[in-house]
């Protein structure tokens, strides 16, 4: 096996993701862009969740809203539901490790809010509980998927947004995820915060 060439195919396949997603996304980068922006005008808040390489993705967006992201500015109400291990591990105790993200929903969320709910299959059974709860609370739901999009996209209504990666594999789509994200973050502080140089 030559492990250089390898190498050289993950680059390769990572940028013709990466090209497929710039031709296809653009449009539902922005429309949910302008849902978040929307939300804090209003005093809203933006809550997030996934599972492994998805929740430290969910920490990712939700670390640069509530710090900065590549300019200085007052930090943005953003919370992660996948960073409180005694929350978690009580509600996947007490109750059901599918409810860890839907409970803390049911808690916190408000009508208005945005969920940014990361499952790159789109069938995580815990992040499609946590778009119901979202749901009952009138929230917005910005969907990052993959493959087909999955159950998530079925459950999606018409003010949501999905934004699914031109991708089968899970490493190719958590990589342009991480490039979504930073999308958003760019996209949430130009229009908050005008377009003045880094």
């Amino acid at each position: 096996m030559d492990l250089r060439a390898q190498i050289s195919r993950h680059f390769k396949d990572s940028v013709e993701v990466k090209q497929k997603a710039a031709d296809k996304l653009v449009d539902p980068i922005q429309q949910a862009g302008d849902k978040i922006v929307q939300c804090m005008l209003n005093n809203g808040k933006i809550l997030s969740c996934g599972n492994g390489g998805s929740a430290a993705d969910a920490q990712h967006f939700s670390a640069e809203l509530v710090n900065r992201f590549e300019k200085e500015r007052p930090g943005l109400p953003a919370f992660a539901l996948t960073t409180d291990s005694s929350t978690l591990t009580a509600i996947a105790n007490d109750y059901d490790y599918n409810q860890i993200f839907s409970k803390q929903i049911t808690a916190l969320g408000q009508p208005g809010d945005v969920l940014l709910a990361i499952s790159t299959s789109g069938n995580s059974a815990n992040v499609l509980e946590a778009i119901n709860a979202s749901h009952e609370r009138e929230m917005i739901i910005v969907a990052l998927t993959g493959k087909d999009g999955g159950s998530i996209a079925r459950l999606l209504k018409e003010q949501d947004i999905e934004i699914r990666i031109p991708s089968n594999r899970t490493a190719r789509i958590q990589e342009v995820h991480l490039l979504v994200i930073h999308c958003l973050c760019d996209f949430i502080d130009t229009q908050l915060f005008g377009g003045d140089d880094i």
